[in-house]
C-alpha cells in the first residue's frame, strides 16, 4: 500500500499473539525476513540496518501509530532492532491518551494483534518468482493494525494489572457478550 507521500505500508500478522505486559508494554515482530507478504514483497535480512543507524545517529525514533494514521500516535517504541528473524519492536502504549487506552484494551481482549510498518523503499530487486525483494528500506513508523499484510507480524506478549485497563477489558467483554446475544435472536 502506498500513500501520496510515497510512504509504503506493510501490514503483518504474527504467528504468535501481540504481547501486552504491565498494562502498557507491547512487543512483537513488525516484519519477518524471507516471508512473502500478501502483496508479493519479501524483506531481506539487513534491510532496516542503515535506516535504524541513521535514526539513532540523529537521535530520532521510529513512531508508534494507530492504523498508520500520523495524527494518532499511541505510544513509543523503546527498542526497534533487527535480529535473525526480522524487525523486533518493544514499546509502551500511552494509556493516558484515549486511543492508547483503547489500543491496550483491544490488545488485552484479543481483538487486535497486528503490526505493520510504514517505510520508503531504498533498494529492491525482482526475485525468481516475481516477488519484490526489499534489501534496503527507510523505516518511518510501526503501527498497531487490525489486518496486517504479513500474517506473521503480530504482538507477542501481553499482561494485565492496570485498573483502567482491567475496566476497559471488562467493558469489551460485556459488549462482546451483548453482540453475541443480539446475533442469536
Amino acid at each position: 500500500m502506498q500513500s501520496e507521500t510515497q510512504l509504503e505500508q506493510k501490514f503483518m500478522a504474527a504467528k504468535t499473539a501481540l504481547s501486552l505486559s504491565d498494562g502498557q508494554v507491547i512487543e512483537g515482530y513488525a516484519s519477518r525476513f524471507g516471508e512473502m507478504d500478501q502483496s508479493g514483497d519479501v524483506v531481506l535480512r539487513g534491510a532496516y540496518a542503515a535506516s535504524l543507524a541513521a535514526l539513532q545517529a540523529r537521535g530520532g525514533k521510529v513512531k508508534m501509530l494507530w492504523q498508520h494514521d500520523p495524527a494518532q500516535p499511541i505510544g513509543v517504541w523503546d527498542d526497534v532492532r533487527e535480529d535473525d528473524h526480522g524487525l523486533w519492536v518493544k514499546g509502551r502504549l500511552l494509556v493516558e491518551t484515549r486511543r492508547g487506552a483503547e489500543a491496550a484494551a483491544l490488545i488485552a481482549a484479543g481483538a487486535i494483534d497486528g503490526l505493520s510498518i510504514g517505510y520508503r523503499t531504498k533498494c529492491a530487486s525482482k526475485g525468481d518468482k516475481g516477488e519484490r525483494r526489499l534489501s534496503e528500506v527507510e523505516l518511518w513508523e510501526v503501527s498497531l493494525v487490525t489486518f496486517p499484510m504479513l500474517p506473521s507480524a503480530r504482538v507477542t506478549g501481553k499482561a494485565a494489572g492496570d485498573p483502567v485497563l482491567d475496566a476497559l477489558q471488562d467493558m469489551a467483554g460485556i459488549l462482546a457478550q451483548a453482540r453475541r446475544q443480539m446475533t442469536q435472536r
